[in-house]
């Protein structure tokens, strides 16, 4: 049975805590609290002052990505902004190397690797500090997994995905263990949503289609 929704926040917190258990590199990537708890401990001074500037606040290895520009071009970026804050630099950078390493580790990587890892990623942030044009990597300098990460989204399309996750004639989302059906007050909020003529707008605004297009809500789940 689905848990209701004012049940779903504990279930929540067991299952993250579960998957924080199987390794280093999962609790790195769970614990963003208790990673600002450490630092804090730390005290001020372990920390150099970096000036206040937009931080992804979460930045570990599985919240970076391939995104695609304006233009077309892929770049591997950060692309889990929800807890975006204006804060100290190095925050992200101390959080990304902590990622870094506990995954090396967890991979039975020699130390030399994990050296190495820290450093490349110490050479881009400096090199992105220059200005857009300076940090602009050629293709022949990527390393050989970051471009066939980056070919790959180059030819993925949402249909792509629904192949892989919609499997019935008509598209919904499987529920399993990942996904929670809405309560009915959830639905026809989303529902609501998509009725608003901004909204309809900007989704219709994705491919080239008539002024009037309808926007029609398929399925969602939580």
């Amino acid at each position: 049975m689905l848990p209701a929704p004012q049940h779903r926040l504990p279930r929540l917190a067991k299952r993250r805590r579960q998957k924080m258990a199987t390794s280093a590199h999962a609790y790195v990537r769970g614990s963003t609290v208790q990673f600002y708890k450490w630092l804090e401990d730390r005290g001020a001074r372990a920390i150099p002052n970096g000036p206040p500037v937009w931080i992804c606040g979460d930045c570990h290895a599985g919240n970076l990505g391939p995104l695609a520009d304006s233009n077309g071009r892929i770049h591997v970026q950060i692309r889990d902004l929800d807890q975006t804050v204006i804060g100290n630099p190095n925050h992200d950078l101390i959080r990304l190397a902590l990622s870094l390493a506990s995954a090396a580790r967890g991979s039975d990587l020699p130390g030399v690797t994990t050296a190495h890892m820290l450093e490349q990623m110490t050479i881009g942030y400096r090199h992105a500090l220059r200005g857009p044009a300076s940090s602009r990597v050629r293709k022949s300098d990527k390393p050989d997994c970051v471009r066939v990460v980056m070919q790959r989204a180059t030819t993925r399309t949402w249909k792509h995905l629904a192949k892989e996750r919609l499997r019935d004639l008509k598209p919904n989302i499987p529920r399993g263990g990942r996904f929670w059906s809405l309560s009915r007050r959830e639905d026809d909020a989303i529902q609501q949503l998509f009725k608003r003529e901004a909204v309809r707008k900007l989704v219709a605004s994705f491919k080239p289609r008539a002024e009037d297009a309808i926007v029609e809500v398929l399925d969602a789940a939580y």
